[in-house]
C-alpha cells in the first residue's frame, strides 16, 4: 500500500493539529512517525482510516482520496488496515487463538477449520506458537503486542499501523517486539506506520523517519540522514535520548 497525504489541516477548536502536512509513505517501507506528546501522532493514523476527517487536504490510499468517503464506502478501506494498539487491544473476554481469529470470524465468514488452521499459523510467526487456548489475561504486555500483530497477519493487513509498540516494555521484549516487526515486513512486504517516542526502536527498524513538529513534518529522512541532520529541530529531539 502506498500512502500520500497532501496539504493535511485540522484543528480542534483553536488547537490547531495539522497546518499543511505532507507526508510519502511508500510501498512495503517501515514509516517511522515521532514527535513530542501532542504533536498529534496518534490523530495521524486515525485520519489514514477515515476515524477523523480533514478539514482541508487529501489523503490518498494507493491513488484513491479517501478523505470524502463516507463510513460505507471506508468499510473496504479499514479492512485493509491492522491496527496494533499500544495497549494491546484485545477482548478480555477471549482466549488468545479467539483474538486472532476474530476477524476472519466477523469479516471474512471462514470456516472454522480455515480459522485454526490461519491462527495457529499467525501465531508461529510471532514466536507464540501454541497459545491459541490460553487466557489472554495470563500473557505479558510484550506478549499481547505479538498477538495484536498476529491479528493484522491473519487478516492479510496490507498495512499495519503500531501505536507505540514498545511503551511500558523492558529493553529486551523491546527488542523481540522490534525484531518480529522487521521479520514480518521483510517476508510480508506489508506497508508499517509506527508511531513512536522509543528512539532506540525508532532508529532500529524504520525505513524513514518523519518528525513531526508544529502541525507539519519538520524533517524526514533515513536514519542515518536524521542522525547526521543539523536542523536545530531534529538536534534538539534527538538530544533526549543518549542512546541514539
Amino acid at each position: 500500500m502506498r500512502i500520500e497525504i497532501k496539504g493535511l489541516k485540522k484543528s480542534f477548536g483553536k488547537l490547531v493539529v495539522f497546518d499543511g502536512l505532507d507526508l510519502v509513505v511508500e510501498q512495503g517501507e517501515i514509516c517511522i512517525i515521532m514527535g513530542r506528546s501532542g504533536t498529534g501522532k496518534s490523530v495521524l493514523l486515525k485520519h489514514l482510516v477515515g476515524l477523523l476527517k480533514p478539514d482541508a487536504g487529501t489523503i490518498l490510499i494507493d491513488g484513491e482520496d479517501i478523505s470524502a468517503l463516507t463510513e460505507k464506502e471506508l468499510y473496504p478501506v479499514r479492512r485493509r488496515f491492522g491496527m496494533i494498539f499500544q495497549n494491546g487491544g484485545m477482548l478480555q473476554s477471549l482466549s488468545v487463538g479467539q483474538n486472532v481469529g476474530l476477524p476472519l470470524l466477523e469479516v471474512k465468514g471462514a470456516d472454522s477449520a480455515e480459522i485454526k488452521s490461519k491462527v495457529a499459523e499467525s501465531l508461529k510467526r510471532v514466536g507464540l506458537e501454541g497459545r491459541e487456548d490460553q487466557a489472554v489475561t495470563t500473557i505479558s504486555g510484550g506478549q499481547q503486542k505479538r498477538v495484536a500483530i498476529a491479528r493484522a497477519l491473519v487478516q492479510e493487513a496490507e498495512c499495519m499501523l503500531f501505536d507505540e509498540p514498545t511503551a511500558g516494555l523492558d529493553p529486551p521484549i523491546s527488542q523481540t517486539v522490534d525484531d518480529i516487526v522487521k521479520e514480518v515486513n521483510q517476508e510480508s512486504g506489508c506497508t508499517m506506520i509506527v508511531v513512536t517516542h522509543d528512539l532506540v526502536s525508532a532508529f532500529g527498524i524504520g525505513t524513514r523517519l518523519h518528525l513531526l513538529n508544529e502541525g507539519r513534518i519538520a524533517a524526514s529522512g533515513t536514519p542515518e540522514e536524521l542522525r547526521k541532520s543539523d536542523n536545530p529541530v531534529v538536534r534538539e529531539f534527538l538530544a533526549r535520548s543518549m542512546t541514539v
